[in-house]
C-alpha cells in the first residue's frame, strides 16, 4: 500500500487492540501542543514531521480514509505547495481503482487509503475519538483548564511501553503500556480489596516509536518524545483540518458581538436619556 516503509511499520501503531485485557487507573501526560489555546496554530514543520512518522510507521496498519491528499496543501496543514503534494501521492501512495480493477499511484484528489488487513483501527479522527474526560472523577476539568484530551492520550501511549509487571499470564507474548486499559485484570495483578495494583495493562501491539527510528529532513530531534509528539500533532490535524478556520470565525465574531453589544447599550441609553430627566423632573 505504500512504498518505502520500514521494517518498523510491520509492527507498529495500533491504539485499540488489546491482547490481555486490564483497568488500571492510566496517568495522562500534558503535553504543550503549540495550537491550543484560542490564538493557537499548527506548526507547518511538525505536521510535515508527523506525516513523514505516519507515512514510514503507521501506514502499514492504520489508514487515513477520511483525509483528502490535497488537504496537505490548504490553509492551515502541513503547507506543501501542489507540486509537493502532487509529488508525494505519486510517491507514497497507491489506491485501488474500481474502474480500472487495480491499484494506482493516487492523485491529490484521493484520500489516503484505509488499511484493512492488520485489524488495526483508521486514525482519521483519533484524537476526536479518544478525547475522554481527564481530572478528578472524570470530570473533564483538565481539557477545559489545560486543553488535555485525545492527542494527549496518543502521546502518552506512545511513550508509556513498559516492562510487563511480574503478575504477567504465564506464556504471555503481548506489551505492557502504562496508559492503555479496558476490560479485565488478572487477579494476580489485584490487591486484597480488588483494586488494581498497577496502572495500565497489556497491550497486542508492539511498542512503534523508538529513538532515531525517522529521521527528519529539518534535523529536528528524532528521540521517542519529539517524535510521538509530532506524529500526535499531525493526528490532530488529520481530525481537525479546519481547526485553524474555526479559530478565527470564532475570535471574529466574538469581537462584532462585543461591539455590537457596546453599541446596543449606549443606544440604549441615547435614546433614554431625555425620557429619564423628564421623569425626575416631573418628581
Amino acid at each position: 500500500m505504500f512504498k518505502k516503509l520500514s521494517l518498523a511499520s510491520v509492527t507498529a501503531f495500533g491504539l485499540a487492540t488489546g491482547a490481555f485485557a486490564a483497568g488500571g487507573t492510566a496517568h495522562v501526560h500534558d503535553v504543550d501542543f503549540s495550537y491550543e489555546g484560542l490564538f493557537g496554530a499548527y506548526d507547518q514543520m511538525q505536521l510535515q514531521r508527523g506525516l513523514k512518522v505516519y507515512t514510514e510507521v503507521c501506514a502499514a496498519c492504520h489508514g487515513l480514509k477520511f483525509v483528502p491528499i490535497r488537504s496537505l496543501g490548504e490553509p492551515g496543514g502541513p503547507g506543501f505547495s501542489p507540486d509537493e503534494v502532487r509529488a508525494f501521492a505519486a510517491q507514497y501512495v497507491t489506491v485501488y481503482d474500481a474502474a480500472l480493477e487495480e491499484d494506482r499511484a493516487a492523485k491529490p484528489t484521493d484520500n489516503f487509503p484505509a488499511v484493512t488487513g492488520a485489524e488495526a483501527p483508521d486514525l482519521s479522527l483519533m484524537a476526536k475519538a479518544r478525547a475522554g474526560y481527564h481530572g478528578p472523577y472524570g470530570s473533564g476539568i483538565n481539557q477545559f483548564i489545560k486543553g488535555m484530551g485525545g492527542p494527549e492520550y496518543i502521546y502518552t501511549l506512545l511513550v508509556s511501553y513498559k516492562d510487563a509487571p511480574s503478575c504477567a499470564p504465564e506464556g504471555f507474548d503481548g506489551y505492557y503500556n502504562e496508559a492503555f486499559t479496558s476490560g479485565g485484570y488478572p487477579d494476580e495483578c489485584k490487591d486484597e480489596d480488588g483494586n488494581h495494583k498497577y496502572p495500565g495493562s497489556w497491550i497486542g501491539m508492539a511498542p512503534p516509536l523508538s529513538d532515531g527510528l525517522v529521521e527528519f529532513d529539518d534535523g529536528h530531534s528524532s528521540d521517542l518524545h519529539h517524535a510521538a509528539e509530532d506524529v500526535t500533532a499531525f493526528l490532530m490535524w488529520t481530525a481537525e483540518p479546519k481547526m485553524m478556520a474555526r479559530k478565527q470565525a470564532g475570535l471574529t465574531a466574538v469581537i462584532f458581538l462585543s461591539l455590537l453589544a457596546t453599541l446596543l447599550y449606549l443606544t440604549n441609553k441615547s435614546l433614554w436619556a431625555p425620557i429619564k430627566k423628564a421623569a425626575k423632573k416631573t418628581d
